[in-house]
């Protein structure tokens, strides 16, 4: 049978904004293999495929080259899709499996905010080639499961970034956060993302990032509740609340075509 497929920008306030995943609506498992490949055809920073037969549904994301860990924006544009096709009533809560654990969302006010781990970064030791293929001044490095984080002195300094990807896909890590408190009224902290190493040269706006992001600037500047801009081309705003061990990620979506895998 055909599945249903949504291309969606997730984090984003408008069409061609924010970052691009495609969902895929099943009605039973697929082989892993198939999902890749699909992933691999779409070519979109995330697959995303929903077993929407199941309760809580099935989540699994993939990136044209690997399956992912852990995809905040492809977790948003699932619930958006699940909302946007009816299969979920506006007021209900989605709720997901998937192999990092039970996922949760919730739509307010246009905004669909993500029950999230935290994914804490300790302070580290750069990898050897790190910061020469970032092409920056560590202020502060740390590590969690998923990344690097690098902290640098200002804005200006995250904008200017031009990593020399072919050497950071050789650095044994999923991606490397770079980060600063924004100069930007209204905004607390900036970030880029960048995975050359998962197929993704530079990320548009990245969810599990500010899993990581959300706690380091929570304690650095006193407080629970921030607002993140990531600093891409296509770029976006992350609302974002620590509550112990969970980040709770919020975003807007827009659904910007329906078809279907034949």
């Amino acid at each position: 049978m055909p599945v249903p497929l949504l291309h969606v920008d997730a984090f984003a306030d408008g069409p061609f904004r924010g970052n691009p995943a495609a969902v895929c609506l099943l009605d039973g498992a697929r082989p892993p293999a198939w999902m890749q490949s699909v992933a691999a055809e779409l070519n979109l920073p995330a697959t995303v495929f929903v077993e929407a037969a199941r309760a809580p549904f099935g989540l699994r994301w993939f990136s044209p080259v690997a399956e992912l860990a852990l995809c905040g924006h492809g977790t948003l544009a699932a619930a958006h899709a699940l909302w946007d096709t009816a299969r979920l009533p506006p007021g209900a809560a989605a709720r997901f499996a998937a192999r990092s654990g039970e996922l949760a969302a919730v739509s307010r006010d246009g905004w669909i905010a993500l029950q999230m781990p935290a994914e804490i970064a300790a302070a580290a030791a750069p990898a050897v080639g790190l910061l020469d293929a970032i092409g920056v001044k560590a202020r502060w490095v740390g590590r969690n499961r998923l990344d690097y984080v690098i902290e640098v002195d200002d804005e200006a300094m995250v904008r200017a970034v031009v990593p020399d990807l072919v050497a950071l896909a050789a650095i044994e890590t999923r991606g490397v956060i770079v980060t600063a408190r924004a100069a930007t009224d209204g905004v607390d902290f900036v970030s880029r993302f960048f995975a050359p190493r998962a197929g993704i040269p530079e990320d548009a706006v990245t969810g599990s990032a500010h899993c990581c992001l959300a706690p380091l600037w929570a304690s650095r500047l006193g407080r629970s509740r921030l607002t993140a801009r990531q600093l891409s081309a296509r770029g976006g705003v992350v609302r974002a609340e620590v509550d112990a061990d969970r980040v709770i990620l919020s975003g807007q979506a827009v659904t910007i075509a329906r078809g279907e895998l034949l």
